[in-house]
Formats: structure tokens, C-alpha cells, sequence
């Protein structure tokens, strides 16, 4: 282990005792040593050199990894915990780490995933915004607690929410969506509901893909309606092919051989949008993606204004019955 890393471990344990213990000066040495302790197994899902312990997922993993940068120096504009990290630097760091694309401002990061109606219905995972206009964001761990980058002269810490967020935002899926939830409730935020579809051409396709990788078969068949009105043999002016319309670099991509076959279509798709789906938490920016590239949607932070990609998320989200 380097001086640096022992270094960062100090200062992660300092920052978690700071909240286990009033002040320094009126702790006993058994106290001390009982502190020390509930610190220590507090960040037991962390190694000493601060990697992630691989059997924890999901909203744990990502308190986990947020909990990584306690002690960071609080920089504006920092998105390099080597120097520091500001508010929206910190959250799009640890979602990053994690394979999840966000926007870089705070105000960008509120809009994504699905709402949730207040603190009383957050999960860890879930990012607390502040502000209207929003100026400030953090991770919700839970029990009324959060981790932020808070403001010039205070390092990354655990902290109460000490003021009502003006919007929560769940990025990841949430766990308790029945796989009989509805079309509206399933995809309206991040498109896994594993719901099944019924009186549509290729349905066992679009079934047998949601079961496979966990991406609504509803979203699935209304892609392939706005794609390509469910034909199999359809060809685009720009020269996508096949039931999901795969440009044939993206179908070489996906080891797609022939984008005529509706079976490798699908599971083409299917794969292509559980990808864009865990990289930007939403299903109008995964629809977007796939539709004008991730690349396009992560430089317009969010859907990009061009007219054909607007009306391809607003045309599937209608079919689906969301917004």
C-alpha cells in the first residue's frame, strides 16, 4: 500500500467518525476504540486500497461507491478526485465507475431517470437535487443521510439532508416493478420491465429477448413499429436494415450477420438497448441513442434537437403510454 493510499484511508475514516463522534476531545478511549470500530465495518464493503467489493450490487453499489471519495477536497469544476471534485463532479464520477453515462451539471443530472415523490419514498442510489434553479446535487444513502461534495474549504463528506430536495431522481431501475407492471409503469423511466407483448407480429421474438436480457418486450415491438412497421425486409434512405432498422456498422457491432433475420434483429436490439439503457438510466435517452447515437446524446446532455430523433422518443413513449 502507498503513502497516498493510506493517506485517503485516514481521511475516509476521519470523515465517517466525524459523524460517530461529537468532538474528538470529549471521546474516551474506549469510546474512541468502539467509534473506530463501527467506522472500520461501516466501510467494510471497501478494501484498503478503496476497490469496490464485487458481491455487492445494485443501490448498494453505488452508496459504495460514492463512499470511495470521502475526504476529496471540494474543487469547482473538479471531475478529477486526484484534485477534487465538486457537486455534479462526484455524482457523474461514481455513476461513471459504475457504467452509467450522466449529464455534467447539476441541473442536467436532476432531469434524468424517473422522479420520485419525496425523501420518505428515496432509496440509496437516488440523487437529491437542490434549488430552483438546481445549484447543487448529492447521493442519497438513506436514513436521512446523503453524500455530497459540498462547497470551497469542506472535503466530500456524509452529511443529514438538511433541506428539502426540489427534485430526487431515480437513476437505476427500480427493484419492486413487477414484471406484471404495466406498459406506463414499466418504461416510462428506465424500459426493464420484463413484461411480456401480445397481439403483435414477432411477439415469441420480442418475449424471448425480454426474458434474455431484461428489456421490455413492449418497448421492443413499439421500436420495431416506428422502425420499420414491423417488416422484416425494410431498407432506410440512409440505409439501416431490417425489423429494428441496424445500420449495418452497428449490426457488425453486435455480431448481427444478417439484419434481414427478425430473430438476429431483435436480439440484436435488445442487446444494443440494454447497453444504452444501463449507460444513460432512461428510456427516452437509450430510445434517443439509438436512434442518433450515444454520442449525440451526450453531447446535447439529453435528447438532441434534431427533429427526426425528437419524434422517434416522442412517437415510441406514446405507444407505450408514457411521456
Amino acid at each position: 500500500m502507498s503513502v497516498s493510499d493510506v493517506t485517503s484511508r485516514i481521511s475516509q475514516i476521519q470523515s465517517q467518525l466525524a459523524l460517530l463522534t461529537p468532538s474528538a476531545s470529549s471521546t474516551s478511549g474506549s469510546s474512541f476504540a468502539s467509534a473506530l470500530d463501527g467506522a472500520l465495518k461501516t466501510s467494510a464493503t471497501t478494501t484498503s486500497m478503496g476497490t469496490a467489493d464485487s458481491s455487492i450490487t445494485g443501490r448498494d453499489k453505488v452508496v459504495q461507491e460514492a463512499r470511495k471519495y470521502l475526504g476529496i477536497p471540494y474543487l469547482w469544476g473538479g471531475t478529477d478526485p486526484e484534485k477534487g471534485l465538486d457537486c455534479s463532479g462526484l455524482v457523474q464520477l461514481v455513476y461513471g465507475n459504475l457504467g452509467i453515462d450522466l449529464p455534467r451539471v447539476s441541473r442536467d443530472q436532476a432531469k434524468v431517470g424517473t422522479a420520485v415523490p419525496s425523501l420518505d419514498d428515496a432509496q440509496p442510489g437516488d440523487l437529491l437535487a437542490f434549488g430552483s434553479p438546481v445549484h447543487h446535487i448529492a447521493i442519497y444513502i438513506g436514513g436521512g443521510k446523503m453524500i455530497e461534495a459540498p462547497r470551497t474549504g469542506l472535503d466530500v463528506r456524509v452529511t443529514d439532508v438538511y433541506e428539502t430536495p426540489t427534485a430526487i431522481r431515480r437513476v437505476l431501475p427500480d427493484p419492486s416493478t413487477s414484471a406484471t407492471t404495466g406498459v406506463t409503469g414499466g418504461t416510462g423511466g428506465t424500459g426493464r420491465a420484463s413484461t411480456s407483448v401480445g397481439e403483435v407480429p414477432y411477439a415469441d421474438l420480442f418475449n424471448k429477448a425480454a426474458s434474455t436480457y431484461g428489456v421490455d418486450a413492449n418497448l421492443l415491438a413499439a421500436m420495431a413499429k416506428q422502425e420499420s412497421g414491423f417488416d422484416p425486409n425494410a431498407v432506410s434512405s440512409a440505409g439501416a436494415q431490417g425489423l429494428m432498422q441496424l445500420m449495418p456498422g452497428t449490426a457488425d457491432a453486435l455480431g448481427v450477420t444478417n439484419s434481414f433475420d427478425p430473430q438476429q434483429a431483435v436480439d440484436g436490439a435488445a442487446r444494443l438497448m440494454d447497453d444504452l439503457l444501463d449507460r444513460f438510466g432512461s428510456t427516452q435517452l437509450a430510445l434517443a441513442a439509438y436512434n442518433a447515437g450515444p454520442g449525440a446524446v451526450m453531447r446535447y446532455d439529453g435528447i438532441p434537437p434534431y427533429p427526426e430523433t425528437q419524434n422517434y422518443v416522442r412517437s415510441i413513449m406514446a405507444m407505450l403510454g408514457g411521456n
